[in-house]
């Protein structure tokens, strides 16, 4: 990861996941009424090793805005919850059909395609119930569990999903394609930023610039993605690459170039950075993170 002078990413990251992995593990301590099997399957997804990016967008926003960690973490862990529902899902063979995820076997490749669905469904109602019981006051928790549920709903992420499928073999522009993107991939990570502000106690001017910077990000973050599956190798991802111009799916480098697609990740996160000058100098971990989406190799 990329450090910068004032602050390093890689230690807090390293640090920040650790404490997000012991909470994951602790939400998903279930009681004798949970499956034993199901259990197993939602702990395999979720306590998978990854980048923990969504929870640490959560946590960053949360100081940022003048909070605290702990008392972001409940939200942290439950857009991770979603996150990990929508890969399980997305990897089904009616969807993507993917066998590789994280590095490891997908959730259906090893406990079946009826119980993956299983699972996903239970992260996915395991987000808001840790939502509603652990975020103080109960006000805030229900704003959470509205900003979260329209970030995963219809009109965000399952719609983006929904777009995907429908367009991938389509021939739809770069703005049709960022449309889908907006809300599959940039929605979850605007509202990372959104549940941790607010959760803070965020002014209008801290959530706009927060939104500004999400929006920006989340973009960056899709193209960069489609540049590792045509630059990137299967043991340093953790998944198949490739795949996306296997199937003929419409893809930034696909429809742009590589070189083009890169100027615009490099664009998108240069505004994203400048986007939080309303919140110096409480922003050296964003930008680091930002920094990271676009220099990422895997």
């Amino acid at each position: 990861m990329v450090e910068s002078t004032a602050f390093s990413l890689e230690h807090y990251s390293c640090e920040a996941r650790a404490r997000v992995d012991g909470a994951l593990d602790a939400f998903t301590r279930f009681d004798v009424d949970c499956p034993a099997k199901l259990a197993e399957a939602m702990r395999y997804s979720l306590l998978a090793p990854g980048k923990r990016l969504r929870p640490l967008l959560a946590l960053l926003a949360a100081e940022a805005c003048g909070g605290d960690e702990t008392a972001a973490m409940p939200a942290a862990c439950a857009v991770e919850m979603i996150h990990c529902y929508s890969l399980i899902h997305d990897d089904l063979p009616a969807m993507d059909d993917d066998d590789l995820r994280r590095g490891r076997p997908t959730c259906h490749r090893v406990y079946g395609e009826a119980l993956a669905i299983l699972a996903g469904d239970a992260l996915l109602t395991l987000a808001f119930e840790v939502l509603a019981r652990e975020v103080q006051p109960p006000a805030t928790a229900a704003e959470c569990c509205a900003l979260l549920g329209r970030a995963a709903g219809c009109s965000a992420l399952v719609g983006g999903q929904a777009d995907d499928l429908a367009g991938q073999f389509s021939d739809g522009g770069v703005e049709a394609l960022m449309a889908i993107h907006r809300r599959k991939t940039g929605a979850m990570m605007l509202v990372s930023l959104q549940l941790g502000a607010t959760i803070a106690g965020a002014d209008e001017r801290q959530l706009a610039a927060l939104t500004e910077y999400g929006q920006c990000l989340g973009l960056a973050f899709q193209i960069t993605d489609d540049l590792l599956d045509v630059r990137g190798e299967t043991a340093s991802m953790g998944k198949r690459v490739n795949k996306d111009s296997e199937r003929g799916k419409l893809t930034y480098p696909g429809l742009l170039g590589i070189e083009e697609s890169t100027r615009r990740a490099e664009a998108l996160v240069a505004q994203a950075i400048r986007a939080l000058e309303p919140l110096e100098p409480q922003t050296a971990g964003l930008q680091a993170l930002a920094l990271y989406v676009l220099h990422r190799n895997h």
